[in-house]
């Protein structure tokens, strides 16, 4: 059931320069009494969101500082993705909780990967609710157990939360962005851990694109290098809140008629919810030629999403609920103005009037970003503020020496 995932190869000395020299030695040191450490990560798929952009890169950099880490990806059906989708929205906040038969098909699906898992982990780490119950049926096949969360557990589904919160507790370990999504039952235990997630700035979606570049490929997809962009990136998600980004666009545009904007995304093998909202997202836009609306499926990939960003007078990611925003941090190492939701890890990354701004409602967002056009010098200092906070707190490197204390506590 459970498949492996090659990763490729990546080195720590590539990142010195950008990480610091510090930061590198002090990974080398704690790794020394690692080496060998044998390291399972478990997730629910192995691309379009954030937990498998982070562990393409992780891993590699694990590998790379003597952890023999390894990645395999649950598999399920249709079903079981439905369920787990719903159980996501739950956990972040949505009314609708499981029926006792989307329960059993969850537990059905976990125990079956978890038959896949071999013996003889060090460290076994398993991302996000999907596969959470996998522990439960092989307890014996890790030493230790950690749970990483990535979701915003502020305003849970009480009845969601009841069922998952005895499973995070049979862990030896569980990790969160911020404290505020530590849920009640789990709070105060030995083996609670904050670790905000970071990106990779050498990746093909960070790495330095040519103004010259960035225009050229954004040309290709209709978007005019000559008129002021707006661009979320996110998937086609309710807790994203594209069609607020249209409703703040469209305020814009009155006040800044030549405006555009861009909505790009991807679509995830385990959101099977995000075709119907992708269709609904482009209904809201009613054809407006304006509105470029592209995901994974139209050729946009890392390159392309790099582009829209390097290339954007104004990034937005106007979450209503966000487990940390991973596309913040990448807007903010490109040094563009953002204005965000105020909602989950945002307000870590946007220091509102700082790095960025926090905003509440489109008419907020409308706002800022009118103010942001207008005053260029204003959107400068946003992006050179917030490419320094990023590169201080959330690059790879830093999660990696995050990973190997936690590691070194439970060892």
């Amino acid at each position: 059931m459970l498949q492996p995932i090659a990763v490729g190869h990546k080195s720590l000395a590539d990142y010195t320069h950008l990480a610091g020299r510090p930061l590198i030695e002090d990974i080398r040191e704690l790794a020394e009494d690692l080496a060998g450490l044998k390291v399972l990560h478990v997730s629910a798929t192995a691309f379009g969101g954030g937990v498998s952009e982070i562990l393409y890169t992780l891993l590699p950099l694990m590998r790379d500082a003597g952890i023999d880490a390894e990645w395999q990806v649950m598999l399920g059906r249709e079903e079981f993705y439905n369920v787990t989708k719903r159980l996501h929205n739950a956990l972040q906040g949505n009314p609708q909780a499981l029926d006792e038969e989307e329960w059993k098909i969850f537990e059905r699906f976990n125990a079956l990967n978890a038959t896949e898992i071999d013996d003889g982990w060090d460290v076994i780490i398993v991302h996000d609710p999907q596969p959470a119950a996998i522990r439960k049926h092989v307890p014996d096949k890790g030493k230790t157990w950690i749970w990483r969360c990535h979701i915003d557990l502020s305003a849970p589904n009480p009845d969601a939360l009841e069922r998952l919160v005895p499973m995070i507790r049979d862990y030896d370990a569980s990790v969160y962005h911020i404290e505020q999504y530590v849920p009640k039952g789990v709070d105060g235990s030995d083996g609670v851990h904050i670790c905000p997630p970071a990106i990779d700035p050498l990746s093909p979606k960070n790495m330095q694109l040519s103004p010259e570049d960035a225009a050229f490929v954004c040309d290709q997809f209709g978007i005019d290098v000559d008129r002021p962009l707006l661009c979320q990136v996110s998937r086609f998600d309710p807790w994203k809140d594209p069609v607020g980004v249209i409703d703040a666009y469209r305020k814009v545009a009155e006040e800044v008629p030549e405006a555009q904007l861009a909505l790009v995304g991807s679509m995830a093998t385990d959101d099977p919810e995000g075709w119907e909202f992708f269709n609904s997202t482009m209904a809201y836009a009613d054809g407006d030629p304006d509105i470029h609306i592209l995901n994974n499926l139209n050729n946009v990939g890392a390159i392309e999403v790099n582009a829209f960003q390097s290339q954007a007078d104004v990034m937005i990611q106007k979450s209503i609920r966000e487990g940390f925003g991973l596309t913040v941090t990448e807007a903010l190492w490109k040094a563009r103005p953002i204005i965000g939701g105020a909602v989950g890890g945002i307000p870590l990354q946007v220091q509102d009037g700082e790095t960025g701004f926090l905003v509440h409602s489109p008419d907020e967002c409308a706002e800022r970003a009118v103010r942001i056009l207008n005053e260029p010098d204003l959107g400068k200092q946003l992006g050179r503020t917030g490419k320094e906070h990023v590169r201080r707190n959330f690059l790879t490197p830093r999660l990696l020496r995050d990973w190997l204390r936690i590691f070194k506590e439970h060892q």
